[in-house]
Formats: structure tokens, C-alpha cells, sequence
């Protein structure tokens, strides 16, 4: 059944012929761009022409300075520093980051990542110990760290000195509708979304912000561009955590894939060649659809550190052993996540939980690596957020996904005494608490979520009513000015209504995939649906009856009238172009 969508044409006004004869682009682009929120010469320029004097100081970021001096001191005395990262592509690239970096400048420095199952996300007092008992001086967290206010307590209570990189949200306390920020206890504390962060762009990766206090550091070392050469690194892990693709990240990723195309990093070399592409053909959609999943897959299944090794690999032979491992793995996990999204959709439509405003969906035998992406899945089926529970070793752990309508920590922040131990951000989280508990957070969460059925009908944003009669090969390749696209800087959503059809065939090896032959003034263009099939022709019959789809799928005459938004593309076959659009919804 095809869920109900509202669509919204973005309506904003800037002088477009304007800004296209400024820099050389079709007015149709500096729509989308407007839609964008870039506005004014200089961020139009920085969007169309980034570069690194773009990036903002890292002075500006509170306590990076700090956090450079510390570990300039430990390095100079040749204190024992132990890096504590994460498990996802964001904490093994700020892993590799703080590690390759620190050693550049002579640290006696080692890394752990922690495992997901046996140690569960960011600091733990496992951990802690085990670094004192190591004769670690000094702890140094990346992309975790935050909210770790008792284990880092802990650690000072052992002697150690502890400085936090991360870029999570801090932990609320509430009292009532009152919520106050509580930091840990750490020496030094570096995470843009502290109280009193001057830092113009809040929304950078764990890595990014590793990424900025090794720039200081480096630069006391006298290595003052040393840092420039993990701008791939930072690209990738601010594309893979999924962070927006606007400001400052926009140009990150954008100098960041260049460099990508050159790489000397022999691991992800391996993992680019591995995957059957080439460097210089990589762009944010192979970041975040390709590569990154095998990066992530090593913490889903097995342990990341086999993804660091990766990065850290000198011999060309041990990187593309280990990018096919990786490789493998992510196999292992699609095929694990298919079967889960299965199990989930059963048991949300034999339950009816999708009459709830946010899902919570207990699946105690899926692999607690998973209920992270079965949760995405069923955000995208469903528009509602969605959480998925898996039974862990002594309680339940749960993932989330949220929709923009909804901020899932606050969420979380709000019932924060059901869980033994929960964070994230407004769009994702995690958490865990006693198995006992499970139909309590479903009810309590869901009593606190104050979401309508506004809020829970997805808006789909047309940046520009365009008809295909307008789509030409030259408005198509400007189309490469906006990458990189992903969130926050989406592909651009095209609309044509009351088109008709020539014919409609069933195509793919499945024959599940859709081809249309659309009649327009001026001529005929191919339009291809990669949805579902059935559902697609199931909402035309009952629209216009069973009869009209069938004289489609038949090639003759009918009255069917469609309304698409699309994207344009370029199809070449046997070395001849043609133009056609790929539908992405429909009504």
C-alpha cells in the first residue's frame, strides 16, 4: 500500500539569472542552490569553488588548545597515551587520525577500539583498567567520551590524565521541563556542542574534531601541514556518520574526495580497487553505499580493528587481503539485515505497531549489529522513528532512527531513568536497558513523543516543477556542481505532472523494476521506476481501473495521466546518448 505523501515546492526567491551568469550555471541550478539555504557571494562561492581557507580555525573549537598543549607535554615527557575510539566508520577514522598523527609528532601512543558486544559503546570501566593496568598515563577518546562522566571519573580517581574528543550531544539532567548540560569530569573536554563553544559549525564528525586538535597539535611540532593529508579521512568518516553536506563539511568532503582521487593511503586504495572502481570515479554516493559499509561491517561482525589495520597497511599484498575481508563481511551483513528487515516488517504489521507514533520493535534474536540499519529500513517503509531492541548479554540493547520531526535523545533525555545507558543526537541513538523493561520504554516513549499526523507524513521538497521538455545533456552534466550530495545538500528533486504513456514494460531479472515511454510536446522520453513494481501499477488500477494498466503494460491506447518527481539522466548504449529520468515517487 503506497504511504500518503505531502508534496511541497520550494518557493525560494534570489535572483537567479543573476547568480547563473556569475558563475557560468544554468538558473535552474542556482534554484536548487538557493534551496540549499546558500545565500550571499562568498557562500556561493565557497559551494561552487570550496577551499582549504574555507575550514574554520581549530583554535575557535573550546579546548582544543588545551587538549594540543596536554598532549604536547605528554609527548615531549613520553607518557604512555592510549587512544579509545568506537567501532563505526567515524570512531576508526578518527582512530587512525589521532594515532598515525600523534606518532608522527613521537608519541608513545596505542589505540584500542572497543568491541561491540563484548564492550559496548565508548569508555567502560573494562577499558579504563585495562589502560591503567597498561601504564597508560593519559586516556584519549575520539568520537566517544562525553557522556562518560563515571568511568572518566574513575580514571582520575586511578591517576590518569583524560582528554575527550567527541562530537555527541552532552548529557542533559532534567528537573521538571528544566534541562541542564552535566559534562564528565576530563582534563580536557572537546566537543562542539559544549555550553560556551564558539565553533561556527556545530555539526562535524567525531574525526573532524580529532582532525582539528592534531592540526594544533601538529603545528607546535613545527609539522605545520601535516594535517592536510588526512582531509580524505575526515571526508570520508563526515560521509559515513552521515553528517549534513553543508558549511564547513560540504567543503571538506568536496577537497576531501579530490584528494580521495589521488590517494597514497595504500588500505583505502585496496578498498576502492576492491570494490571494483577506480579513485578518481569516487564520489559521496560510493562513501556512503560501497565503501563505508565495508568499514562498518568489521565492527558489525568481527571487530573494527580490522578496518584500522586496513588504513594502516603498508604492503599493498596485506591491504588488499584485508579490503576483501572486509569485503566478504559486508556480504555476511546484507544477507543478516535482509532477513532481519524481514522478521521486523512481520512482526510491525502482525502486531499493528505501525499505528504508533514511534516503533519500537523487539527483535531479540537479530545480531544487535543490525538493529541499527533494520531500524533505518523501517524509518524509510514507515516514516514514524523507529527503534529496534535486541537481546544482549544480560539486558536489552536498542538502536534508533528518527525523522526530522522528531528529536530522539531529547526523546530519550525525557525517560532517561528506564536505561542503564543511552546517547546520541537528534537523529540517531542508542541505548540499553534491563530486559524487563521493554514494553514500558514502548508505552513511555511513546506517551512523551507529542508527534501528529503532520509530523508523521513525509514531506517530499521539490526544489524546481521542471518539464521534461527542458531537460537538455548540457543542464544534466552541470548537475555535478552540487556533489557532493547526501544529507543536507540532497540530490535535487524534479517534478512533471499530467504526463502520459506510451507503454509500460516489466524489466530486471526479477522483472520487479518498471520502464515507461513518456509522451510529452516535443517528443518521447524513457522514465525508469526501481520501487515496487506492483505497488506503483496496483495505485494506477485503482485510480483509473484495471483495464487502463493493462492497455499500458500492452502498448495501447489509454487515459492514464501521471505526476512524477524525477531526476534527469544521461543513458549511453553502444556509444549513443540519450536522455531519461529515473521517477522516485508518484501520485
Amino acid at each position: 500500500m503506497k504511504r500518503e505523501e505531502k508534496w511541497v515546492v520550494l518557493a525560494k526567491a534570489a535572483d537567479f539569472n543573476g547568480i547563473g551568469k556569475t558563475f557560468g550555471v544554468d538558473p535552474v541550478i542556482a534554484r536548487i542552490v538557493r534551496n540549499r539555504e546558500v545565500v550571499g557571494e562568498e557562500a556561493l562561492r565557497a559551494y561552487f569553488s570550496p577551499e582549504l581557507s574555507d575550514l574554520h580555525d581549530p583554535s575557535s573549537l573550546k579546548g582544543a588548545r588545551e587538549a594540543a598543549a596536554l598532549l604536547q607535554k605528554k609527548i615531549s615527557e613520553q607518557k604512555k597515551i592510549r587512544i579509545i575510539g568506537d567501532y563505526d566508520i567515524d570512531g576508526i577514522f578518527s582512530t587512525y587520525i589521532l594515532y598515525d598523527g600523534l606518532k608522527s609528532c613521537g608519541a608513545c601512543v596505542d589505540y584500542v577500539l572497543p568491541h561491540r558486544i563484548d564492550d559496548g559503546y565508548g569508555l567502560s570501566e573494562k577499558l579504563i583498567r585495562e589502560a591503567e593496568g597498561d601504564g597508560c598515563d593519559t586516556v584519549l577518546t575520539c568520537d566517544n567520551g562525553i557522556a562518560a562522566a563515571a568511568e572518566i571519573a574513575l580514571a582520575k580517581e586511578l591517576g590518569m590524565t583524560v582528554i575527550v574528543t567527541d562530537h555527541h550531544e552532552v548529557p542533559l539532567c532534567w528537573e521538571g521541563d528544566q534541562a541542564t548540560p552535566v559534562l564528565p569530569p576530563a582534563d580536557a573536554v572537546v566537543d562542539p556542542k559544549q555550553p560556551g563553544c564558539a565553533y561556527p559549525w556545530k555539526g562535524i564528525c567525531g574525526a573532524v574534531v580529532a582532525w582539528k586538535v592534531l592540526q594544533l597539535l601538529q603545528r607546535m611540532f613545527g609539522r605545520e601541514n601535516d594535517w592536510q593529508q588526512y582531509l580524505e579521512c575526515a571526508a570520508f568518516a563526515t560521509v559515513g556518520d552521515v553528517m549534513e553536506l553543508r558549511g564547513e563539511n560540504r567543503t571538506i568532503v568536496s577537497l576531501g574526495i579530490r584528494q580521495m582521487h589521488r590517494t597514497e593511503n595504500t588500505g583505502l586504495r585496496a578498498l576502492i580497487l576492491q570494490n571494483r572502481l577506480e579513485p578518481e570515479q569516487v564520489r559521496a554516493y560510493h562513501i556512503g553505499f560501497v565503501l563505508g559499509p565495508c568499514m562498518n561491517a568489521s565492527g558489525r561482525l568481527d571487530t573494527a580493528k580490522r578496518a584500522l589495520e586496513l588504513l594502516l597497511a603498508k604492503r599493498r599484498e596485506e591491504a588488499l587481503r584485508l579490503a576483501d575481508d572486509l569485503i566478504e563481511l559486508n556480504a555476511s551483513r546484507k544477507d543478516l539485515t535482509a532477513k532481519g528487515v524481514a522478521q521486523a516488517v512481520e512482526l510491525v504489521e502482525r502486531e499493528g505497531l505501525w499505528q504508533h507514533a514511534v516503533l519500537v520493535v523487539y527483535l531479540p534474536d537479530c545480531h544487535e549489529s543490525l538493529a541499527g540499519i533494520i531500524a533505518g529500513r523501517l524509518r524509510e517503509r514507515y516514516y514514524r522513528p523507529v527503534f529496534v531492541l535486541t537481546k544482549a548479554d544480560g539486558c536489552v540493547k536498542g538502536s534508533g532512527r528518527s525523522i526530522p520531526t522528531y528529536h530522539m535523545y531529547e526523546g530519550l533525555s525525557r525517560i532517561s531513568d528506564l536505561f542503564l545507558k543511552f546517547g546520541g543526537h537528534a537523529m540517531a541513538a542508542g541505548l540499553s536497558l534491563e530486559g524487563t523493561r521493554v514494553q514500558e520504554f514502548s508505552e513511555r516513549i511513546n506517551a512523551q513523543a507529542a508527534l501528529s499526523e503532520i509530523d508523521l507524513t513525509e514531506k517530499i521538497r521539490i526544489d524546481v516543477p521542471m518539464p521534461l521538455s527542458y531537460i537538455t545533456e548540457r543542464l544534466i552534466r552541470q548537475l555535478s556542481v552540487l556533489e557532493p550530495c547526501g544529507n543536507g545538500n540532497e540530490k535535487p528533486v524534479f517534478a512533471d505532472k499530467n504526463l502520459s504513456a506510451r507503454r509500460a514494460f516489466l524489466i530486471g531479472r526479477e522483472r520487479n523494476m518498471l520502464k515507461l515511454i513518456l509522451i510529452f510536446p516535443g517528443g518521447t522520453m524513457d522514465a525508469l521506476y526501481f520501487g515496487d513494481a506492483e505497488e506503483f501499477l496496483g495505485y494506477y488500477r485503482g485510480k483509473y481501473g484495471a483495464e487502463e494498466v493493462d492497455a499500458l503494460l500492452a502498448g495501447r491506447p489509454q487515459n492514464l495521466r501521471f505526476a512524477f518527481t524525477y531526476y534527469p539522466q544521461i543513458n549511453s548504449y553502444q556509444g549513443i546518448d540519450s536522455l531519461q529520468i529515473v521517477i522516485e515517487h508518484y501520485v
